[in-house]
């Protein structure tokens, strides 16, 4: 549902004005709000059926799909599993490959936009998902940068999430018959860690059934974890100069559910994310199988995840999945 922003939330609100995208130079702003206490997890295991994920890597499409909520304009960027030759750029409307593809929703920093993560958002495509980024109408790069407004992004992210799976039944869509309604996440950086985690407290989206925080932090949003168990994956720079380690952990702590947090020593707020490296590559790997496990079901996705989260000295990880 919907979730607009009032007086009362403002105080906590502009609290997030340290929420930056990564080319930016703003500075933290300050703690995070005290922790509400969360509501128990009403299963204590995820919900997928166990399944195996596909074993192979397939070549990725990408699109666009306009969309616009009660005035507010949410183009959507799409990459998805393609037919063809794996390997190179993502292909603009490229055939959709066989089978049927969970969903991921992402959601891009303050200042930022879906094209930015591109090479981790492609990597998942490539592994078998679906991935669905809307760009905010507020918190976009060009935008107003109105960062109140990450609290009206849950419901948007709801809202893209309806039009994408209504793709599956469309007559001549390219995607008709590829994604399956019943293995759906959220994630997002930054603000947009705000946003997923939104999801999953005062916007519970009961569709999700894993999320995967990057640097993200509970301002506005709250640590009321609601509705069925749904995994969550957190990653964090322990030297992030925009949200500090501790509030990310923080949030995490509050999680009732199983949930892993990869953390990076020499990690800052998350310009890994935005380009190839030894750093993504370690965190596009863990959260390939943290996906191949949360959504398609696979028990042999999970006994990898430690092993790619501590490859090298990049990342520790604290597990309990």
């Amino acid at each position: 549902m919907s979730r607009r922003v009032t007086p009362a939330l403002m105080a906590s609100a502009v609290l997030m004005a340290g929420l930056v995208g990564c080319s930016a130079d703003t500075r933290p702003s300050g703690s995070p709000q005290a922790p509400a206490e969360p509501r128990p997890a009403t299963t204590p295991t995820p919900r997928v059926p166990a399944g195996t994920a596909p074993q192979h890597a397939f070549a990725v499409g990408v699109r666009q799909l306009r969309l616009d909520r009660d005035g507010r304009a949410l183009p959507v960027t799409l990459w998805y599993p393609a037919a063809g030759e794996t390997g190179g750029a993502a292909k603009r409307s490229a055939p959709a490959a066989s089978g049927r593809f969970p969903v991921v929703m992402f959601s891009h920093g303050l200042g930022g936009r879906p094209d930015d993560y591109a090479t981790l958002l492609t990597r998942w495509a490539a592994a078998g998902f679906v991935v669905a980024a809307p760009t905010f109408p507020h918190t976009s790069r060009g935008a107003d940068g109105n960062v109140l407004d990450v609290l009206n992004q849950p419901a948007d992210v709801s809202y893209a999430l309806d039009q994408v799976l209504a793709l599956d039944g469309k007559a001549g869509d390219s995607l008709r018959g590829r994604l399956d309604a019943d293995r759906v996440a959220a994630a997002g950086h930054s603000a947009g860690g705000v946003t997923t985690i939104g999801l999953f407290t005062a916007s519970r989206d009961e569709r999700l059934d894993a999320g995967v925080v990057f640097a993200g932090t509970a301002l506005g949003v709250g640590t009321a974890f609601a509705g069925a168990a749904a995994p969550q994956l957190f990653v964090h720079g322990e030297l992030d100069e925009v949200v500090e380690y501790a509030a990310g952990k923080a949030v995490y702590d509050k999680v009732p559910w199983p949930k892993a947090m990869l953390s990076l020593p020499k990690g800052d707020h998350g310009r890994a994310l935005l380009s190839d490296g030894a750093t993504l590559r370690v965190v596009s790997d863990t959260s390939v199988e943290f996906l191949r496990w949360s959504l398609y079901g696979d028990a042999a996705a999970r006994k990898r995840i430690p092993t790619d989260a501590t490859r090298g000295d990049i990342a520790t990880f604290d597990d309990h999945l």
